[in-house]
C-alpha cells in the first residue's frame, strides 16, 4: 500500500488548496478526486463557469441597452454556442492550472472515488472498477456539497435543471422559472434574463436572499425587478411536470390560498446545497453526521482519530473561499502549526449587476444581540466615478459599535462591490474603527471612495459630490 502523511478526499477548492499547502510544508500528500479534472464544483460547474456567463451576458445586455447612451451604435447578435465555448475554454485553463500546481508542489492526484476503509486507510475505486487501498497518518474529508432537492420536483437536466444544467442550456428559454431566491438562483436567472428570457423567481420566504442585510435585500430586489425579473414571494412549489412544450409548475401561497400553475420552458431548482457526505465510509471509523448531513468537528478534527473535515461538509458558510481558508488551516494544524479561521470575517458576494457584497454582522443580527451600533451610509448616486459611468444603483453601509467605533459589519450593493469588500475584510481583521477608514486617503475619482464616505457617515461628516 502507498503510504502518505495526508490523503485528501475531494479535489475542489478545499481539497486542492489542502493538497498544495501540504506539499509546500513538505508533507507527502495525495488528493483523491473522481472527476476527470481537478477543481470540484467551483471550477467545473459552479463559480467559474457561472462568472464566465455573467460577464458575457452583462456585456451583451450593455451593448443592447447602454452603449447607445455612450455614443456607441451597435446591434449585437447573440452567438450562444460561442458564449458556451469561451466559458469551457476558461474552465479548462483553470483546471489545468491546478494540475500544474500539484506537480510543482509534489502532490499526487489519484483518480477515483475515495472512501474511508478504516483507521488510516482510504479505498479508491477507479472508473474501470479497479480498487486500490492507500494508507495515511491523516485523512481530510473535503468532498464539498451538492444541490439540495425538493419533493415533487425531479431534476432531469433536460427541462428541469439544477445549477449545473442551467450553465449548459441549449437555447435561451422563452420563460425560465427559478425556484429559490438565493444567490445561485439570482445569478443564473440574471444570466438568462440578460440574454432575453422571461424570468420568474418563486421563493418560499417573504423576501429574497435570506441572510443578507434586509435593507440591502430590499434594494437588490427593486433593482432586479427593474431589470425585468419577476418575483413570487411567500409561494410554495408543490410540483413540476415536464410536458411536450416545457414544464408545468404548480405552487400555492405559503399563508394559504388558491393554487396556481405556471408554464415554463425550463425550471431551475436552486433552493440551496447540502453536504456531500454519503458513501464516504464514515461509519467505518465511527463518524456520525448531524441531521442535515454535516460532519461535527472541533478545529477540523472529527470524532475519529486522524480524520479531519473542511469546507462545505462542516458548519459555516458554503463558499469556495471559506473552504480554501479551512483547507490551509487544517493542513497547518496537521503540520503542528497554529491556525485559525474567523467565520465572522468570511465575505459573501452576489455577482449580479450591480454586485452585492457583505462581511460581518447585519443590522438584524446586532439588534437581536442587543448591541448598540451606529450607521454610516453613502449612495453610489453621489459617487463621482459611478455617476460618470452611469452605475448609480446601490449604496455602502457601515455598522460600527456605538461605544468603541469598531466596525462590526459592512454591506454594499453597487458596481464592483465584490472587488471592494476586501478592504473592509482587512480592516475588520485588525479591528479597525470606522474613523480609521474615514481618515485613509482614497484615490479620486473611484468607486472605492464610497467605502470611505460611508465610514465618514458613521460620525456624520460625509461629503457628498
Amino acid at each position: 500500500m502507498a503510504q502518505y502523511d495526508v490523503i485528501i478526499i475531494g479535489g475542489g477548492p478545499g481539497g486542492y488548496n489542502a493538497a498544495i499547502r501540504a506539499g509546500q510544508l513538505g508533507l507527502k500528500v495525495a488528493c483523491v478526486e473522481k472527476r476527470a479534472t481537478l477543481g470540484g464544483t467551483c471550477l467545473n460547474v459552479g463559480c467559474m463557469p457561472s462568472k464566465a456567463l455573467l460577464h458575457a451576458s452583462e456585456l451583451y445586455a450593455a451593448a443592447n441597452t447602454e452603449f447607445s447612451k455612450l455614443g456607441i451604435e451597435v446591434t449585437p447578435r447573440l452567438n450562444l454556442p460561442q458564449m458556451m465555448a469561451q466559458k469551457a475554454e476558461s474552465v479548462s485553463a483553470l483546471t489545468k492550472g491546478i494540475e500544474f500546481l500539484f506537480k510543482k508542489n509534489k502532490a499526487d492526484w489519484i483518480r477515483g472515488a475515495g472512501k474511508i476503509a478504516g483507521t488510516g486507510k482510504v479505498e479508491v475505486t477507479a472508473e474501470d472498477g479497479t480498487v486500490t487501498v492507500l494508507e495515511a497518518k491523516n485523512i481530510v474529508i473535503a468532498t464539498g456539497s451538492e444541490p439540495a432537492g425538493l419533493p415533487g420536483v425531479v431534476v432531469d437536466q433536460d427541462r428541469i435543471v439544477d445549477s449545473t444544467g442551467a450553465l449548459t442550456l441549449p437555447e435561451v428559454p422563452g420563460h425560465l422559472v427559478v425556484i429559490g431566491a438565493g444567490i445561485i438562483g439570482l445569478e443564473l436567472g440574471s444570466v438568462w434574463r440578460r440574454l432575453g428570457a422571461k424570468v420568474t423567481v418563486v421563493e418560499f420566504l417573504d423576501r429574497i436572499t435570506p441572510g443578507m442585510d434586509a435593507e440591502v435585500a430590499k434594494t437588490f430586489q427593486r433593482v432586479l425587478t427593474k431589470q425585468g425579473i419577476a418575483f413570487k414571494l411567500g409561494s410554495k412549489v408543490t410540483g413540476a411536470k415536464t410536458t411536450k412544450k416545457g414544464v408545468s409548475l404548480t405552487c400555492e401561497p405559503v399563508a394559504g390560498g388558491a393554487a396556481e400553475t405556471i408554464d415554463a420552458d425550463y425550471v431551475l431548482l436552486a433552493i440551496g446545497r447540502k453536504p456531500y457526505t454519503e458513501g464516504l465510509g464514515l461509519e467505518n471509523v465511527g463518524i456520525e453526521t448531524d441531521k442535515r448531513g454535516f460532519i461535527p468537528t472541533d478545529h477540523f478534527k472529527t470524532s475519529a482519530p486522524g480524520v479531519w473535515a473542511t469546507g462545505d461538509v462542516i458548519l459555516g458558510p458554503m463558499l469556495a473561499h471559506k473552504a480554501e481558508e479551512d483547507a490551509v488551516a487544517c493542513i497547518e494544524l496537521i503540520a503542528g502549526k497554529y491556525a485559525h479561521v474567523d467565520y465572522n470575517l468570511v465575505p459573501s458576494v452576489v455577482y449580479t449587476a450591480p454586485e452585492v457584497a457583505w462581511v460581518g454582522k447585519t443590522e438584524e443580527q446586532l439588534k437581536e444581540e442587543g448591541r448598540a451600533y451606529k450607521t454610516g451610509k453613502f449612495p453610489f448616486s453621489a459617487n463621482s466615478r459611478a455617476k460618470i459611468n452611469h452605475e448609480t444603483d446601490g449604496f455602502v453601509k457601515v455598522l460600527a459599535d456605538a461605544a468603541t467605533d469598531e466596525v462590526l459589519g459592512v454591506h454594499m450593493i453597487g458596481p464592483q462591490a465584490g472587488e471592494m469588500i476586501g478592504e473592509y475584510c482587512v480592516a475588520m481583521t485588525f479591528r479597525a474603527a470606522s474613523e480609521d477608514i474615514a481618515r485613509v486617503c482614497h484615490p479620486h475619482p473611484t468607486r472605492s471612495e464610497a467605502l470611505r464616505q460611508a465610514a465618514m457617515g458613521v460620525e456624520g461628516w460625509t461629503m457628498q459630490a
